[in-house]
């Protein structure tokens, strides 16, 4: 029997009300900016709960992530892997599918770029073996959605149970090839060769900023506009917005299926390889930063548009960098920022099913 799946709110997006209008932008603005300021006073609440004021703590995330120089050049540092994944997560959720492998594949990723990088700069001039180990991390990203891919297109299996399954698998396999295939034996702490300083992704100007920045923008701009301006992002949408139709229009749905999933995974193991060669050198055992369950609320926040995206991925930056600092200095949990960012993801949810109330309420 095919299961077929569409994010929530792929059709909580399709105005349902005549668009335009003051009323209209009221609304989106209150769909936006309503569950991040709900989730931050959700989240105060239980800071206080466990005596920190919550004030403070968000004083320290400003202060470090958007107002000290070397902060803001994290930030934006940081921004490179999660624009990757959101520019994935954006061409599988308009397309109708849910690529929840991003870890998985981020990882595995990572890990190709890591052993990949090192070795390579010894042989090939260092521009051509970092593009080679960017081409690594997308062919194995790829080739880790390829049985969910082919399950969705030709099974009709739901993707979000196999995609899960494969991030599982993904981490799993990415913490034994650091720990046995790509250990480096010089060092006591698990992890891969390290890719030296002056071979990785050059540098803004005269900053920190990785130059990786200007790659994730340029690929969720590319993204957007692919899904938006092009005849092939049209058929995508197609097929998830109505499969059956996009089969009765002559349109191979198996094949863009196929596509959609390695595309999404493309860029998520692309995410891996811009953390690794341009900031991190090298892949530590047990590593897990857990950037693609983190992005998937911005996507949404942001209606899955490319630009908007830049906005809220530069949201979460600050919040990851900053929560960081605050966590150090008040003894709060590092992980309470994923805590913040799943309260968002609910209120989110809160918001869809209140705004769809209240337009059937009026259609009455």
């Amino acid at each position: 029997m095919s299961v077929e799946t569409t994010p929530a709110s792929a059709t909580a997006l399709e105005p349902s009300l005549p668009e335009g209008g003051r009323g209209d932008l009221v609304r989106r603005l209150v769909m936006t900016l309503g569950p991040i300021l709900a989730a931050l006073v959700i989240a105060g609440c239980i800071l206080l709960a466990v005596g920190v004021n919550p004030l403070t703590y968000y004083g320290f995330v400003i202060e470090r992530g958007l107002l000290s120089p070397l902060g803001v050049q994290q930030t934006l540092t940081r921004m490179a892997p999660l624009l990757f994944l959101a520019a994935g997560l954006i061409v599988a959720f308009r397309a109708g599918m849910w690529n929840l492998g991003g870890d998985g594949q981020f990882l595995l990723g990572a890990v190709s770029a890591a052993a990949a990088g090192p070795f390579l700069v010894q042989f090939l001039p260092v521009w051509l073996a970092l593009v080679c180990a960017f081409l690594l991390a997308t062919a194995v990203a790829m080739l880790w959605s390829l049985l969910p891919a082919l399950l969705r297109a030709y099974q009709g299996v739901n993707e979000i149970i196999t995609t899960l399954m494969m991030t599982f698998l993904g981490t799993s396999l990415a913490n034994v090839l650091v720990k046995l295939a790509f250990l480096d034996p010089s060092t006591t702490v698990p992890q891969t060769r390290t890719l030296p300083v002056e071979d990785r992704l050059p540098r803004l100007f005269d900053t920190t900023i990785s130059s990786g920045l200007v790659l994730g923008l340029v690929a969720i701009v590319a993204v957007h506009l692919m899904m938006t301006r092009t005849a092939f992002g049209l058929k995508l949408q197609v097929v998830g917005a109505n499969p059956r139709a996009a089969v009765h229009s002559g349109l191979g749905v198996p094949t863009l299926t196929i596509a959609v999933f390695a595309i999404s995974a493309g860029l998520a193991g692309l995410a891996g390889a811009v953390d690794i060669l341009g900031v991190q050198g090298n892949v530590r055992a047990d590593w897990n930063p857990a950037y693609a369950m983190a992005v998937i609320p911005m996507v949404f926040l942001a209606r899955m548009n490319g630009f908007a995206a830049i906005g809220f991925v530069f949201l979460l930056s600050v919040l990851s960098i900053g929560g960081e600092s605050a966590a150090r200095r008040l003894g709060v949990p590092h992980h309470f920022t994923l805590v913040l960012v799943s309260i968002v993801l609910i209120m989110l949810a809160v918001a869809e099913y209140i705004d769809h109330h209240f337009i059937k309420t009026r259609r009455v």
